[in-house]
């Protein structure tokens, strides 16, 4: 059964203490045995908006949707001309020093392991090993029908000899690779299908009111369960996706640590709420962790 879309959330009551530092951050982080759940905010600095921030792009439009894309031709229609455009974007972009910072904290060994909401794919860019793509990856096609997957460049291949006219220009991108595209663009663009059965093509990605697949989330379970701390990277936690793993971390008493732009959802499960932009922040955090000093087995 899929989930109903949660699109927004609006904290309620007096806003939790927030700091702008990294200091507590460090003496956990320093001890090892951390996953951290990374979400838009940390990718903003690439050029990649995020979804909620005081730019964010659900103020100008609605994402797709599951239910949207696989009931309606002229869904698919729009989600893929605008796509087409949107996915150079996030092919070209670079990770960032938040990126970078991330992966330099998992090769010290003090990253159990990393949780992404991200289908940009900058985290693996960066070098980070091991990370659980929670809602999958733009560089990937699924069909839907026999279930095969193809790289994200074959079909832009494919769309590029099927639209050569295309005339498309960009106004602005969003998380999702999806574009704001003129309608006259959209209504003579030329979808294409599975080459294997020619079944309907999706982004292997999950849209919003799609499920994640069972077995990725046992594996952010197993990943949380068997950490001493869940650090949260900007993410406002809106949706249940990414929030339950910080309602199991509290609940099973591990400290939750949240480092994002402006409140979250989960902010009354965190032991910690830092109020930075993430590349600043990790930067920071990666100096304290070496100051505060490592595990013997990794100094």
């Amino acid at each position: 059964m899929r989930t109903r879309p949660t699109l927004t959330w609006t904290g309620t009551g007096e806003p939790l203490p927030r700091t702008g530092s990294v200091a507590e951050v460090a003496e956990v982080v320093s001890r090892g045995r951390v996953v951290v759940l990374s979400g838009a905010g940390i990718s903003t600095e690439s050029g990649i908006p995020d979804y909620r921030g005081e730019s964010g792009s659900l103020r100008r439009h609605t994402p797709m949707t599951y239910d949207e894309f696989t009931t309606s031709a002229e869904g698919r229609r729009r989600y893929w001309a605008r796509s087409h455009l949107g996915w150079r974007t996030i092919a070209r972009a670079e990770p960032n020093s938040g990126h970078h910072a991330v992966a330099a904290l998992r090769e010290a060994g003090l990253l159990s392991g990393v949780i992404t909401q991200n289908v940009d794919g900058l985290h693996r860019a960066a070098g980070t090993r091991g990370v659980v793509e929670l809602h999958g990856n733009l560089d990937r096609v699924i069909c839907l029908g026999c279930r095969r997957t193809t790289p994200r460049e074959e079909l832009d291949d494919r769309l590029r000899a099927a639209n050569p006219d295309f005339g498309g220009t960009a106004t602005r991108i969003n998380p999702d690779g999806d574009v704001e595209l003129a309608e006259e663009s959209v209504r003579t663009f030329t979808l294409v299908g599975c080459t294997a059965c020619a079944g309907v093509l999706k982004p292997d990605v999950v849209f919003f009111g799609e499920n994640v697949p069972r077995a990725r989330v046992e594996r952010c379970y197993r990943l949380v369960d068997e950490a001493s701390a869940v650090l949260v990277l900007g993410s406002s936690l809106t949706v249940m996706s990414g929030l339950r793993f910080v309602r199991h971390a509290a609940k099973t008493g591990k400290p939750v640590l949240i480092v994002n732009l402006g409140q979250t959802r989960g902010d009354a499960h965190a032991r910690v709420r830092v109020d930075l932009p993430l590349g600043e922040a990790l930067t920071d955090l990666v100096d304290l962790v070496d100051r505060v000093g490592r595990p013997a087995r990794l100094a």
